[in-house]
């Protein structure tokens, strides 16, 4: 679980990121929540854009794939969501407080 403080350290960091992945009609699948978990191995931290054709919400598809990959929600803002999984062998973000 993450502190306030660190979910608005995570929040200023993935300010500047550009979505990696996308959420369309096809909604959540395997496929893609191994893709994010696989880049939430290397990366720690992903925007994902949910388009208007899809299914879902942007909160509820986070909420999905989050629950699929234990990682935890940062933020959901409009069509976008950001996740947080960290990498306990080779931590790429170093949180400042804990």
């Amino acid at each position: 679980m993450i502190t306030p403080k660190q979910r608005a350290e995570l929040k200023a960091l993935a300010n500047s990121l550009e979505p990696a992945f996308q959420v369309g009609k096809g909604g959540v699948n395997d496929a893609q929540t191994a893709q994010i978990d696989d880049y939430l191995r290397v990366h720690e931290l992903v925007k994902i854009k949910v388009l208007d054709n899809s299914l879902y919400t942007a909160k509820e598809a986070a909420a999905e794939i989050a629950g699929r990959i234990s990682a935890e929600v940062v933020q959901v803002i409009g069509s976008k969501a950001i996740l947080y999984k960290r990498n306990e062998k080779e931590p790429v973000i170093r949180l400042k407080s804990k």
